[in-house]
This record gives structure tokens, C-alpha cells and sequence, in this order.
């Protein structure tokens, strides 16, 4: 017994918890006041169906009534033609009709009495009812506020569900973002090291040939730069003229003269 006391306790909880949280307080609200309008209505259906009766037992003491004064007269007219014995009838039936007509005034007055219950009855709910609606409508509208402000609170401080997906977005992208950052040093570091050959230079030897070819680069540079400075000041030689008193040598027939010696071939 204490096991499934336990297990009822445990469900009850879960139960209310599910529905604590499934319970939105507007709809209840809503619902409530369609349940008091509900009520008006019978409330009003039960004051016309008691102000129908009454109207009915109207109807007939106004009918008895008729009937007796019509009993009464023709009593009269029985004694003015000396036939005493049909009004003696005549006043007999009034009396049985009289009693009749009591019963209904009776049944009437408490039907009256009734119906003014009903009637007060009625208008007390119908304010109630109307002060309720004024009243849903202000908390509904207090609640609607301030679940937008929660709303509000909860995304700018980031612990709402939306937005909570968002920053966890925004932290995996900063993770790849700082991941691919690493990993490209790395690999520069690793080139720089000559732990891996760039592919774009992989023809072009290993680190002490890239240096050399360095060294020797600025080397020529350096040269370069010294005999530019050098020209700006020594004439540059030129070519010696051919002596004008030696004759030019002629070629034997069928031979060709030497070419001087610089003369392309």
C-alpha cells in the first residue's frame, strides 16, 4: 500500500506539473466566463418559463372570472323571471368557480413571487457576469504584457529558447572560425619550418638552396648597383678604329676576305 501511494503521490505531481505547464491562465479565464454566460442563460430561460406560467394562470382566472359574472347574471335574470331554482344552480356553480379562481390567485401570487426572485436573481448575475469580463479582460491583458516582457528579458539576456539556439550557433561558428585560424598558422608555421614543402615552390629546392639563392641574388644586385655607380663616372672604352695607312686586304679571287675579329659569324 505504501508502494502505490507513493506511485499515485509521484503521478498526481507529474500530472499537475504537466498541466501547470499546459495551462494557459487567458483560456481559463475565457473559459469561465463562457461557462457564467451559460448560466445567465438558464437563469433568464428559468424567469421567462415561470413569467409564462404566471401569464397563463392569468389567462384563466381571467377566463373563471368571466365565467362567474356571467353565473351571477344569469342568476339575476332566473329571480327576475321567478325561477329561483336556476339561480340557486347559477350561484352554485359561481361558488365552485370561486374556489377555483381562489386557487389560481394563490398559484398566481407565487408564481409572481417567483418570478421577481428570478427576475433580481438574474440582474445580480448578469452584473457579476459583466464585472467579470471587465475583470478577464484587464488580467488578460496584464498577463499578455507581462509575458511580453519575460519574452523580452529572456532574449536580451539570452536564456530563452530561440535565442539560446542562436547563441549556440554563434559559439560553434566562433569555434571554426578560431579552429581554421590555428590550423592556418600551423600549417604556416610547419612551411616555414620546412616540415612541409610549399606547393607553389616545391621545384625550387630545400631551405640552405632558397638561402643561398638568396645570398646570391642580393650579391648580384649589390654588384649591379656598384658598377652603375662606377659608369656614371668612366667613360665606357670604345672599339679601336682601323688604321687608315694599312691598306685593306684583298680578297683573292675565289676567296673570302677574313672577318674581323668581333664580327659575328
Amino acid at each position: 500500500m505504501s508502494l502505490m501511494k507513493r506511485i499515485s503521490t509521484v503521478f498526481r505531481a507529474k500530472a499537475n506539473s504537466a498541466l501547470d505547464k499546459a495551462e494557459d491562465p487567458r483560456e481559463t479565464l475565457d473559459y469561465s466566463y463562457q461557462r457564467q454566460l451559460e448560466m445567465l442563460t438558464k437563469v433568464r430561460r428559468g424567469v421567462a418559463d415561470v413569467a409564462t406560467s404566471r401569464k397563463r394562470v392569468e389567462l384563466q382566472m381571467n377566463q373563471l372570472q368571466n365565467q362567474s359574472d356571467k353565473l351571477t347574471s344569469q342568476a339575476q335574470k332566473a329571480l327576475d323571471m321567478g325561477r329561483e331554482d336556476l339561480a340557486r344552480e347559477a350561484l352554485t356553480r359561481k361558488s365552485a368557480l370561486t374556489g377555483q379562481l381562489s386557487d389560481l390567485q394563490a398559484q398566481h401570487a407565487q408564481l409572481q413571487g417567483e418570478e421577481e426572485k428570478l427576475t433580481l436573481a438574474s440582474q445580480r448575475l448578469q452584473a457579476k457576469v459583466e464585472s467579470f469580463r471587465t475583470r478577464k479582460e484587464t488580467i488578460k491583458a496584464t498577463y499578455t504584457a507581462a509575458e511580453a516582457q519575460t519574452r523580452i528579458g529572456e532574449a536580451f539576456s539570452g536564456i530563452s529558447e530561440e535565442m539560446g539556439d542562436v547563441g549556440m550557433a554563434i559559439q560553434r561558428a566562433e569555434d571554426k572560425t578560431l579552429q581554421m585560424q590555428a590550423r592556418a598558422g600551423a600549417v604556416d608555421e610547419l612551411i616555414a619550418s620546412g616540415a612541409l614543402d610549399d606547393a607553389s615552390s616545391i621545384n625550387r629546392g630545400d631551405d640552405i638552396s632558397r638561402e643561398l639563392e638568396a645570398m646570391s641574388s642580393q650579391s648580384d644586385v649589390e654588384s649591379e648597383l656598384a658598377a652603375l655607380k662606377g659608369g656614371s663616372s668612366t667613360p665606357t672604352p670604345q672599339l679601336d678604329a682601323p688604321d687608315a695607312a694599312t691598306p685593306p686586304v684583298q680578297d683573292a679571287p675565289g676567296q673570302a676576305a677574313p672577318r674581323a675579329e668581333g664580327e659575328q659569324r
